[in-house]
């Protein structure tokens, strides 16, 4: 029974003394246009992103139909033929922010980010900067990096390959919030 009392105790430490950030309505874009053609481009609203502000470990979910296009036609082909989004139906990143201290954020501060992003199953390392900055008691966090289609096995027909850029562009916008 003490064992069991301690443990709580120390659980109920670490609870407090860890502080973790929030959002379930995160900016996730990309665009993956060519010169001379229609956009490629897609926003989601609704990505979720945990921050622990003690060690930078940051962890992302998104669901891959809340991309949403401009054309209507576009975000089916996107769902049905080159993400399988029934099949696989969200995207995640597991992450750490290199060298964080919460403290050394006064402004802005930017940080090396490394993780893993996962679509399709497929596993991607990524390995780029995010930039902290604090609005009241809210953090920003912003990053871009790039990924390549075939970097998650997904296979653009040769009808509309030269429509798709070869490198997509993945932007980032999240205001976390402080979780209670």
């Amino acid at each position: 029974m003490k064992n069991i009392l301690l443990l709580g105790i120390l659980l109920i430490a670490y609870t407090v003394k860890a502080q973790k950030y929030f959002t379930k309505t995160g900016f996730t874009e990309f665009k993956a246009s060519v010169e001379a053609f229609e956009p490629v481009e897609a926003k989601n609203n609704s990505t979720t992103v945990i921050l622990d502000t003690e060690n930078g470990e940051i962890a992302s979910l998104l669901f891959i139909k809340a991309f949403n296009f401009r054309v209507a036609l576009m975000q089916e082909h996107f769902n049905e033929n080159y993400m399988d989004s029934n099949e696989h139906p969200k995207a995640t990143f597991k992450g750490k922010l290199l060298d964080f201290n919460y403290k050394s954020i006064e402004n802005s501060k930017t940080f090396k980010l490394q993780g893993v992003l996962t679509i399709k199953g497929k596993p991607k390392t990524i390995d780029t900067t995010a930039t902290l900055s604090k609005n009241g008691e809210n953090l920003i966090l912003e990053s871009n990096f790039n990924v390549s289609p075939s970097d998650f096995d997904i296979e653009i027909p040769n009808v509309v390959r030269k429509k798709i850029a070869e490198t997509v562009d993945v932007n980032l916008s999240y205001e976390l919030v402080k979780k209670s």
